[in-house]
């Protein structure tokens, strides 16, 4: 993954992400979205055959993009976990079920 910042102000963010998906980009969106700080978050694929997309992020006055984004890898990271863990004591369950 590389990201390239195009914009950057007090209340705005605009990056191009290489060598992602919709995968990460819709969930990086709707997590974002979940934030009542967050005015706008959203992105554009160009050319469905160029791997590469265009991340626009704005923010109230209360919140600095970077930050949300931020907040959102956070809880992303937490709910990946959460999924791990889970995922993990099923597994458990199951094999002990077969025994």
């Amino acid at each position: 993954m590389n990201v390239l910042i195009s914009k950057k102000g007090k209340n705005e963010l605009e990056f191009e992400l290489q060598g992602e998906t919709h995968t990460l980009l819709n969930l990086l969106q709707k997590t974002l979205l979940k934030n009542k700080r967050v005015e706008f978050a959203g992105y554009r694929i160009p050319h469905r055959l160029v791997d590469a997309a265009v991340f626009y992020l704005k923010t109230t006055g209360n919140l600095e993009p970077v930050e949300a984004l931020s907040e959102a890898a956070e809880e992303i990271k937490n709910e990946a976990e959460e999924f791990r863990r889970k995922m993990a004591k099923a597994l458990d369950a199951f094999e002990r079920g077969k025994s």
